[in-house]
């Protein structure tokens, strides 16, 4: 892994990301738009003036510490930041991985006007897409008829669009692939473009994860289903993962990409990995459609199938970035998972409750978070939590960021349909 671009709610950079993880605190503000909904509030990239009249919430800044400094977050100018003629064609999903993927490309210190024609590929998964231009085209048509809807819509809407236009954007002329594993999409990706690699196909491939779906109509869904937070009155405090009191998850929206290439090549051209990726596991629950098999045993499988590709024992790692999703199913499953595969209980945390949940994207902003833990020998912790409140035997790290240091890691990724996505990354 050579290169990596995030755009999350607090920080649209890799700086202003990790010193929001390691200040610790919620991303989640009122919305607006969404008042009136079940749940109102949600982890935007661009963070919304509150409501009138309503109080002033938590400083929305990353706290100051001494991990990576924390510049003022004020907000990102999406439209400015892809720039040109054709950003109007494009859904905010794709726009903001079109960004991330343009970070991650300039710190791998690659030239897209140099790449051999063929040998680049882009993986990115997408778990809605542009339900934003669904939606509002629906509208026109049942206010104004056929001829109001957009040309642009299909284009819009499609989840494979952003792998398109970043392939376009970065004249990448490789396989372009658009995998659709729920809120594992982003590691799926991951897992894909290694095998892209390993297998010939391409010597560099930027792959990740993209989910913009902040819109009435999805939070209603989630709502609807029980997937939410009820904590509507102090939404700062309502994604909680692994808390005793946890009741459903924050709606986020970013994206994160990495560059992929076989260490040698990457060593040949004069760049040093930021990480290895040593090894990549996959299982499906078989079970229900929205809730986790209840004792992890399928998603076990994934950890191990991880591990032994990389050729690790359990006791090899030495972190765990969890899913985390805030749920009370789904933490109580991935906690029996960690409790039984690493006895050993390495430090866990969850990155959820800083960043709400960013569905397809978070698997490869999660990777990102883990890459960064392995280089700077800091684990962040994990938001609303304290340690004493935790009811599983976990080694959660909560309030401050822990320095630790740390050579191996895993991050797990769990996706509605039960898709179950492991990468275990080593230090470089």
């Amino acid at each position: 892994m050579t290169g990596l671009g995030v755009v999350t709610p607090v920080g649209a950079d890799e700086r202003t990301f990790w010193a929001g993880l390691c200040a610790g605190r919620s991303a989640a503000r009122h919305r607006p738009e969404l008042a009136g909904m079940p749940v109102d509030f949600a982890c935007a990239v661009e963070g919304p003036a509150p409501e009138p009249g309503a109080a002033p919430g938590p400083d929305p800044r990353p706290a100051g510490g001494p991990y990576d400094g924390a510049p003022a977050w004020a907000g990102l100018d999406v439209d400015a930041a892809v720039g040109g003629r054709s950003v109007w064609r494009m859904a905010r999903f794709v726009k903001l991985a079109l960004i991330a993927a343009r970070q991650a490309v300039a710190d791998a210190g690659l030239d897209p006007s140099a790449w051999e024609a063929g040998r680049v590929g882009v993986v990115l998964g997408v778990g809605v897409g542009g339900v934003a231009a669904l939606c509002d085209n629906t509208l026109r048509l049942r206010d104004r008829g056929p001829e109001a809807v957009s040309p642009l819509l299909v284009p819009m809407m499609i989840p494979n669009a952003a792998a398109g236009e970043v392939a376009i954007a970065l004249r990448a002329q490789g396989p372009s692939l658009a995998p659709a594993t729920a809120c594992a999409s982003g590691a799926t990706a991951i897992s894909l473009a290694r095998d892209l690699l390993i297998g010939g196909e391409c010597d560099i491939v930027v792959a990740g994860g993209t989910e913009s779906v902040l819109t009435p109509l999805v939070m209603a869904a989630f709502a609807r289903m029980g997937a939410l937070s009820a904590r509507t009155g102090d939404p700062a405090r309502a994604s909680r993962p692994f808390a005793p009191d946890r009741d459903g998850f924050v709606l986020g929206e970013g994206a994160a990409m990495v560059v992929l290439e076989r260490e040698p090549d990457a060593r040949a051209r004069g760049r040093a990995p930021r990480a290895l990726l040593s090894g990549v596991g996959a299982s499906t629950d078989a079970y229900h459609p929205t809730a986790p098999e209840p004792h992890g045993r399928v998603a076990q499988a994934a950890v191990e199938a991880a591990l032994r590709q990389a050729g690790w024992s359990p006791y090899d790692v030495g972190h765990v970035n969890a899913h985390g999703t805030s749920t009370p199913l789904n933490d109580a499953m991935e906690a029996a998972l960690i409790e039984r595969v690493f006895p050993h209980r390495p430090p866990v945390t969850a990155a959820k409750g800083v960043l709400g949940h960013t569905l397809a994207a978070a698997g490869a902003i999660e990777a990102v978070a883990t890459v960064l833990t392995l280089e700077r020998g800091v684990v962040p912790p994990i938001a609303n939590l304290d340690a004493s409140a935790v009811e599983f035997d976990l080694d959660c790290v909560t309030k401050e960021p822990r320095r630790e240091r740390v050579e191996t890691a895993i991050s797990h990724s769990f996706g509605f349909g039960g898709h179950n996505v492991a990468l275990v990354f080593r230090k470089a």
